[in-house]
């Protein structure tokens, strides 16, 4: 064979490559740590229900992605960290090996992410977990896409000073900041002091014991007292709705209230009656039943009597959440297998796909999800994504309501400290950065 021959067939067994037919008999195993039971849930049930929902209906609807079907390995934690530890040990090597993780658990993100990357299994904690882990040449395994927790507090911030007229209107504010005790509450704290410092409002800090969460009486009455402009809220479980009630009953206003995206489920409202109507909370994704992927999860799953979760999840907040994970997940599953073929895929080649992601206006059409999430691209360095920010949801009494459709993260302020913080994980961990 002459060597000209032989390019045109390497070059031919490449593009076939990228071209297979699916494996038959394929699946991809997509562990799920969930907590079902506990003080947090009434809102991992509706997360669990609409992970595993949207991966079933896609091998329903679809056969998969690219013929490769999804099997989805649920395995409790209860929101503890040790017992999300163990979950992660007892599925990685599950069905042949883990394909990622959603922790949906700061606490629990933060506790494998040394091992998560020894084992070369990518950790897609969305929109939570560790903020410098969007450095993705120090933590090539870690994702924490569409926004970190830094990006959401940077974003409330510049929401408040439109509400203000100005960011300059800021200054002399005092804004309560009231968040879990836990490593999920404390993340934003350091970006909190310096935004405080740049725009010249003062924050008071009231912190909530997780063993405690219904016991805030003496809070409220300490805000009532010192008369905040604004209460922001980190919160989860049982301590948002307590919240919202404690407010509603030392007469805060419910529109100068507003929490992050895991203080914004109908399940944290609904409780405190006509008493939380007007409070906001941030979000990145959109509420609500009427999208093409939603119908299509009834039509193929609960129409069927095949729902993994109660009918009246399907399109609220956290069922949503989940979903919008979910076709995270699938997109990067459809990258990665451009590159490497229709197959079981492993931890190592979905993180190409991951780093690869990008997800278009059009992409989003395909999927039924226009008005449901925003576009999106990853790269190597960036595993935060290109378009960090929020939407502004408000509760009516009904539904959530969003007011405000996008406001952009400062970017300017937040990357130079996930890379200072970075670069001194890499630093104390004798980790040579990557050259993406």
């Amino acid at each position: 064979m002459s060597p000209t021959n032989k390019t045109i067939t390497a070059a031919a067994v490449l593009a076939l490559g990228m071209f297979t037919a699916p494996v038959q008999g394929a699946e991809q195993p997509i562990p799920s740590l969930v907590y079902k039971t506990g003080a947090y849930a009434p809102g991992g049930l509706r997360i669990a229900a609409g992970m595993k929902d949207y991966f079933e209906m896609l091998n329903a609807r679809d056969g998969g992605v690219g013929g490769v079907k999804f099997t989805v390995e649920e395995c409790e934690t209860g929101y503890n960290t040790d017992r999300g530890v163990e979950c992660y040990e007892r599925t990685k090597a599950g069905g042949g090996g883990a394909t990622v993780y959603n922790p949906y658990s700061t606490g629990i993100t933060y506790a494998i992410i040394e091992k998560a990357t020894e084992d070369r299994i990518p950790v897609l904690s969305m929109g939570y977990g560790r903020t410098s882990a969007a450095d993705g040449r120090v933590f090539p395994y870690i994702f924490n896409f569409p926004a970190s927790y830094w990006s959401q507090a940077t974003a409330i911030i510049r929401y408040i000073g439109s509400v203000e007229r100005g960011m300059d209107n800021l200054r002399g504010l005092r804004i309560a900041y009231i968040y879990l005790d836990h490593p999920y509450g404390k993340e934003p704290i350091p970006t909190l002091d310096i935004l405080s410092e740049r725009f010249g409002f003062s924050v008071d800090r009231y912190p909530v014991a997780p063993q405690s969460m219904t016991e805030q009486k003496s809070i409220w009455l300490q805000i009532r007292r010192t008369r905040p402009d604004y209460v922001v809220m980190w919160g989860w479980g049982a301590m948002n709705a307590t919240a919202i009630k404690e407010a509603s009953a030392v007469r805060f206003p419910m529109d100068k209230f507003i929490g992050n995206w895991w203080s914004g489920s109908e399940t944290d409202v609904r409780a405190a009656g006509r008493g939380a109507v007007g409070y906001k909370s941030a979000n990145f994704h959109a509420p609500g039943q009427d999208f093409p992927v939603i119908r299509d999860i009834k039509k193929y799953l609960y129409d069927q009597g095949r729902g993994n979760g109660e009918p009246s999840y399907i399109g609220e907040v956290l069922y949503n959440r989940a979903v919008v994970n979910g076709i995270y997940i699938s997109e990067a599953i459809r990258v990665a297998q451009q590159k490497y073929g229709q197959r079981q895929l492993s931890g190592e080649e979905f993180r190409w796909g991951m780093e690869n992601l990008n997800i278009t206006p059009a992409d989003i059409r395909r999927l039924g999800a226009e008005g449901l999430l925003s576009p999106l691209k990853v790269t190597c360095a960036n595993h935060e994504g290109d378009n960090p920010g929020v939407v502004i949801q408000q509760w009516t009494g009904a539904s959530w309501q969003v007011i405000r459709k996008w406001v952009p993260a400062m970017t300017d302020l937040v990357r130079p400290l996930i890379e200072k913080e970075a670069a001194q994980y890499a630093a104390e961990n004798n980790i040579t950065p990557r050259n993406c």
